[in-house]
């Protein structure tokens, strides 16, 4: 029975901290693009991921590297989880942005590194001190001054909170099985196979909820390859890469840059700003989230 031989941790050429710092520059473009899009949120996940497999399609023969022979079954059980998980992000983080303000949605959606340690307490048996579990209570504090400044919006805009919180567990999830799988298979083969049930998912999906493959207008097919460029192959990809080399929980937190990132974004293509409530709880969440991973680690 095929073994998956676990490879040394090689220092690679170009750090991966700093490809994280690139990741979060790139992917804080997601929830603009998705804004801009009038397309249903099945749609744009959907073509978003078809448009980055159909770009990485072409290196797939050049790098040699596309050989399935030696995954396990239980790794195909476990990139399968990892694409469904992705694509319900997608699906639900869209929708979010959909019905409440890109700094409360993407703010609470980068809650994920909470989920990130609480699933390693619960798989791994992982240990958090007083001082993470105070900073998980602030960033959990931080999301309910979001929250409640939102009902002032009505209950659309809760609702959308509330996506967005499962959006960042679901993604939580899609982080820690690719911190497992990229010890044991390379970064251009995990993720293609993860893109591409992921992109099965959403094609089943939009099968059943009857949503239209076509036609749209021009606009939104460069919407679709601008996310497949930007957030996913420079954003999504990237903290693929670096899960060989960094953590999860390392990768969950350094997403927290797209909110600070999106969120200026917003302010000036989108003319949304961003109330004194919000940018409260937005500082405390962080905060709280900061002290939790720095404690944590500890």
């Amino acid at each position: 029975m095929y073994q998956p031989e676990i490879q040394p941790r090689i220092s690679p050429k170009f750090p991966p901290y700093l490809a994280l710092v690139l990741g979060v520059i790139f992917i804080s473009t997601s929830a603009i693009l998705v804004r801009w899009s009038q397309a249903p949120a099945a749609v744009i996940a959907f073509y978003r991921l078809l448009f980055t497999l159909l770009m990485m399609a072409p290196f797939w023969a050049v790098a040699k590297k596309w050989d399935v022979s030696g995954i396990t079954r239980r790794e195909w059980l476990l990139m399968g989880l990892s694409g469904v998980m992705l694509a319900f992000h997608f699906i639900f983080w869209f929708i979010s942005l959909e019905m409440t303000s890109v700094a409360s949605s993407v703010v609470l959606v980068t809650l994920s590194p909470l989920f990130t340690f609480v699933g390693a307490r619960i798989f791994f048996q992982e240990k958090a001190p007083a001082k993470a579990l105070l900073g998980g209570a602030m960033a959990m504090g931080g999301g309910m001054i979001i929250g409640w400044g939102d009902f002032a919006y009505g209950m659309q805009a809760v609702i959308g909170d509330l996506l967005a919180l499962l959006a960042a567990l679901l993604v939580a999830v899609y982080w820690m099985i690719g911190q497992f799988m990229r010890k044991v298979t390379d970064s251009f083969t995990y993720t293609s196979i993860v893109y591409g049930m992921s992109a099965l998912t959403l094609f089943i999906y939009m099968l059943l909820s009857g949503e239209s493959f076509a036609p749209y207008p021009a606009m939104e097919w460069l919407l679709f390859i601008a996310l497949a460029i930007f957030p996913t192959l420079l954003g999504h990809s990237v903290f693929n890469w670096s899960l060989k080399w960094v953590s999860a929980s390392a990768v969950s937190v350094s997403v927290l840059g797209e909110a600070a990132g999106a969120s200026i974004l917003a302010c000036f293509l989108l003319g949304e700003a961003i109330t004194l409530q919000q940018g409260l709880g937005g500082i405390i969440l962080l905060i709280g989230i900061f002290i939790f991973n720095r404690y944590q680690h500890r």
